[in-house]
């Protein structure tokens, strides 16, 4: 799937409930499916900086496609970090940057999140745009 088929997935599912604790508890199982986050990389170099809670945003390169470890003290945050590198994970860091940022704003996190976690969510984008800055071949 494309970044943006991926959104519209999410788009889709969250769209789906109509009730607001319901999309909550889509986002906490969204965290419990992600998978083990590697002990060494729990280092304050790989936190995500600007979250409310601990994010850990670890990318690594697997035949040119750029993805990422990712884990939360928070169930909440670790729903949307597991979600978000659904959405930008195995592509190319080249296709990371050429995606419309933007589109992530249909998901209406502003309406179900707190400004504070909504916050957080840009500053998860944030440093996945960087990591792909850092890994693309311009």
């Amino acid at each position: 799937m494309t970044i943006e088929e991926k959104i519209t997935y999410y788009k889709e599912s969250l769209d789906s409930f109509g009730d607001t604790m319901d999309k909550y508890k889509f986002l906490l199982d969204q965290g419990k499916k992600a998978k083990p986050f590697p002990e060494e990389y729990r280092q304050d170099g790989f936190k995500v900086s600007g979250c409310q809670a601990q994010v850990w945003l670890v990318p690594f390169l697997h035949n040119e496609l750029l993805s990422f470890h990712t884990d939360s003290d928070a169930f909440i945050s670790k729903g949307m970090i597991t979600i978000l590198s659904d959405i930008y994970g195995d592509n190319l860091p080249n296709d990371i940057l050429n995606s419309d940022f933007e589109l992530i704003k249909t998901l209406n996190l502003d309406v179900l999140l707190t400004p504070s976690r909504t916050n957080g969510v840009f500053f998860m984008l944030k440093a996945i745009k960087k990591y792909a800055e850092t890994f693309s071949k311009t």
